[in-house]
């Protein structure tokens, strides 16, 4: 099992990589106006979106803080890889 950051054309996606699975469960995309940000969910949960955000790492700091990965481990220690790698 993996968790990681992975860039994409404008910005950065989170991924879980479980066996040979692979799911977004979170994003940040550079806009005119910032960053946004989203995290991953199972319900209606706008909170979980945020627009114009400062900063790249404020954006992915944003995600992060909704462990979305917890939706398919549950909960634990995992954390994100702290490396961005390159699109597959």
């Amino acid at each position: 099992m993996e968790i990681f950051w992975e860039f994409t054309r404008k910005g950065q996606k989170l991924v879980l990589r479980a066996e040979d699975k692979q799911e977004m469960i979170g994003g940040v995309r550079e806009t005119k106006n910032g960053f946004d940000a989203f995290a991953k969910t199972f319900t209606m949960t706008p909170e979980r979106a945020q627009k114009g955000l400062a900063s790249m790492e404020d954006a992915k700091k944003f995600v992060e803080s909704f462990r979305p990965w917890e939706l398919f481990l549950g909960p634990g220690d995992a954390r994100p890889d702290p490396e961005v790698r390159e699109a597959e």
